[in-house]
């Protein structure tokens, strides 16, 4: 389905070797297959899809179950052919309730040529932001036996949003995590977490890899004092499609309101560029 120069277990194994060396990475996170292609040239080792960047890209808002599950397989397969590197996507809560619905989404994003998804506690709706405990494991579970049902070693990453939603809850955001990484999952990601104290005690609490998101207001944490912390992966989120929107805004806003286009001056090339992208032949 995915023409690609390596294979999809070739893919995953490198992925899961990112999570076992001693130094930490950063995955960031593209929106399309150019910014897939320009993140590679920079020399990351991996990649991850951006829910938001989606949404915003489609003209959507994130969270609130504006992207079909469809259009993130797509875009999730668009960005993992575009690149040899390992690509995980984020899934955000499956793009359904039920956990079997969840582990369809799995095996459904497997085809897609990533090697990995996060799946998050989050449930889109206002009224209701968190899924239970019990379901939220349950989902979990099901979704990590999907995972091992596949011939390649997928990369399965469990998040618990509660400091995203507003629940500024530390001891139950780490009850979640742990008990996520006994049904199954691979990595643990808890979004919004407030200090670099808070982060240190989720890494100490579980036993597997953490991610942490990086490029939100607030506190900004050096890569160096993040893996001190105990954290393995550090993403990106919305970070870089809302500071290409924040340059985007700012030339058109300087044109509509000063008729001046001083932007350009700082702005990078078109034959730079371009030579981050595929010509007709495949290179560069």
């Amino acid at each position: 389905m995915v023409s690609r120069d390596f294979d999809q277990a070739e893919k995953a194994r490198a992925f899961h070797a990112l999570h076992r060396r001693q130094r930490g990475f950063v995955v960031p996170n593209p929106w399309d297959a150019g910014t897939a292609h320009m993140l590679a040239a920079l020399g990351y080792e991996a990649l991850a899809t951006t829910s938001a960047g989606l949404a915003f890209a489609l003209g959507r808002r994130d969270g609130e179950r504006a992207v079909s599950r469809n259009e993130a397989l797509a875009n999730a397969a668009m960005i993992a052919s575009a690149t040899n590197l390992p690509v995980s996507a984020d899934l955000e809560n499956g793009f359904d309730d039920a956990p079997e619905a969840v582990a369809e989404t799995i095996l459904l994003s497997a085809k897609t040529g990533i090697v990995g998804a996060s799946i998050e506690d989050a449930t889109g709706d206002r009224r209701s932001p968190i899924y239970d405990f019990t379901h939220a494991v349950e989902r979990i579970a099901a979704t990590a036996q999907a995972a091992r049902s596949l011939p390649f070693s997928f990369c399965l990453t469990a998040r618990a949003e509660n400091f995203s939603n507003g629940r500024a809850d530390l001891d139950d955001t780490i009850r979640r995590l742990q008990a996520y990484a006994e049904a199954g999952a691979d990595v643990l990601y808890a979004p919004g977490l407030p200090s670099l104290e808070a982060i240190r005690l989720v890494c100490a609490a579980v036993d597997k890899p953490v991610n942490v998101v990086m490029g939100l207001s607030g506190p900004g944490y050096s890569v160096d004092a993040l893996v001190e912390a105990g954290v393995k992966r550090i993403s990106l989120g919305s970070a870089l499609s809302r500071a290409a929107l924040g340059g985007f805004l700012n030339a058109a806003r300087e044109v509509r309101e000063r008729g001046t286009f001083s932007f350009a001056d700082k702005t990078p090339g078109f034959a730079e560029i371009s030579n981050y992208m595929v010509g007709p032949g495949g290179g560069r």
